[in-house]
């Protein structure tokens, strides 16, 4: 596993529902895990938001996922989207908590858009975990690549 610091910044606030967006009751993650799990990934064990997580100064680079899903239709009001998921781990406090990078697509992403030097990680509820606190994220190699 690659491990890279990462600190916690806000984001869009609708993979949880915290934005309000009257599209996304719940928020996107919530509206998502059924078509997810119609098509084998089972999201139940996370938290129903991503921590957005900034590598900066490095970037990521996919390679190859775990899992893609094409053409996913998961809201009447948006297109269908594509989504990749990668194994990854935080490690927050001398613990260490299975998640998996969260990746729509950008070619097929309507809007919210992230910086190339953040990822969106799906992980249990971390409680005390605050905007700018630094975890460390283990990645496999063999799926997404850091450049530093």
């Amino acid at each position: 596993m690659t491990r890279v610091r990462a600190t916690v910044l806000p984001g869009h606030g609708v993979a949880s529902g915290r934005s309000g967006d009257p599209r996304f009751p719940g928020g996107t993650i919530a509206l998502q895990k059924p078509f997810f799990l119609e098509r084998g990934l089972d999201l139940s064990p996370f938290y129903p938001g991503t921590l957005n997580l900034s590598l900066a100064p490095c970037r990521y680079r996919v390679l190859r996922p775990k899992h893609t899903f094409r053409g996913v239709k998961w809201a009447a009001t948006e297109p269908p989207e594509d989504f990749s998921f990668f194994d990854c781990r935080v490690v927050w406090r001398g613990q260490s908590y299975a998640g998996l990078v969260y990746y729509p697509h950008p070619e097929t992403k309507p809007e919210h858009f992230q910086p190339p030097d953040v990822l969106e990680v799906l992980a249990p509820r971390l409680e005390g975990l605050g905007y700018a606190d630094v975890v460390e994220l283990e990645l496999d190699p063999a799926q997404i690549a850091v450049d530093c």
